[in-house]
């Protein structure tokens, strides 16, 4: 019995794929693809002898190689035909390596293609079972290596002299960390600072902290509420994810200190408006001495 390997059904991706300039696919498994294709067209198609294949469920291109007793890599167009026979799990391969990547998909193409002629020419073992898989991870990996080696990666100095923890690269950290460089920077106040984590972030009520601080509850809201807005106009300036020249640092210094004063301008008109204050028993005592 005698079948034609014509049928199989063309790749999604080799529709209408880039060519260079001798006119051959630029992607490596879509090269393959059509030398399989050129394989199995007449005069003269590839065929095989489905009498000789070893038993075995579903499709497993190694066993068809197996059963035609050719050794692993002697015969060129039995290699095409294992590629092209594992060609819709090594497109699903490249495919999902390719989500996301940067560089150029044919190049993982080729990695996944050349991890899977590597196994089936240096590794193959005919005894032992699951081939088809073992083929077909082989070139994942070769792929998956491939576009690790392409990721970019922070780079530290000789870990055995370094000294301390390495700063990661901003932004980085817990939220706090970004309110106490508002603070150092003076963006904000360092109470307010503080009154910013243990309300926003902590998620504590303002109530017990308003009569903590004996401060009325409406006062500590609007202090809470321009620090929220000065945090939030710092993080889109880049204040606190980016290097700060001096020139600014001088301006955010000369806005806290105009800050202060106004503050304080307020404490004095309400210790005036709430009247003279009584002095102490203790002082009168000493007052009348």
């Amino acid at each position: 019995m005698t079948a034609s390997t014509t049928d199989r059904p063309t790749p999604p991706s080799a529709a209408s794929p880039a060519r260079d300039c001798r006119g051959w696919p630029a992607s490596a498994l879509q090269a393959a693809d059509t030398a399989f294709a050129a394989l199995t067209c007449d005069p003269d198609p590839l065929t095989l002898n489905c009498d000789a294949l070893t038993a075995g469920p579903g499709p497993d291109p190694t066993r068809r190689r197996g059963g035609l007793g050719l050794p692993a890599g002697e015969v060129p167009q039995w290699v095409i035909a294992a590629v092209g026979m594992a060609m819709p799990a090594l497109i699903r391969c490249a495919g999902r390596l390719a989500a996301g990547y940067r560089g150029d998909p044919n190049d993982l193409d080729a990695e996944v293609l050349t991890g899977f002629l590597e196994a089936l020419r240096g590794r193959l073992d005919l005894d032992q079972p699951g081939l088809y898989a073992r083929l077909c991870w082989a070139a994942y990996r070769a792929g998956h290596a491939a576009r690790r080696a392409d990721e970019d990666y922070l780079l530290l100095d000789d870990l055995d002299v370094a000294l301390g923890s390495k700063t990661p690269q901003l932004p980085y950290g817990h939220p706090d960390l970004l309110v106490h460089r508002a603070a150092a920077l003076r963006l904000i106040d360092a109470d307010d600072a503080e009154l910013f984590i243990q309300v926003r972030l902590a998620h504590r009520a303002i109530e017990p902290i308003a009569v903590a601080r004996g401060v009325p509850i409406d006062t500590l809201r609007r202090r809470l509420d321009r620090a929220t807005a000065r945090l939030a106009d710092a993080l889109t300036a880049g204040l606190l994810t980016a290097a700060v020249s001096t020139e600014t640092v001088a301006t955010l210094a000369q806005q806290a200190e105009h800050r202060a004063k106004i503050r304080a301008g307020r404490r004095v008109a309400e210790r005036r408006d709430a009247g003279p204050l009584r002095p102490a028993q203790g002082t009168s005592a000493a007052t009348a001495a």
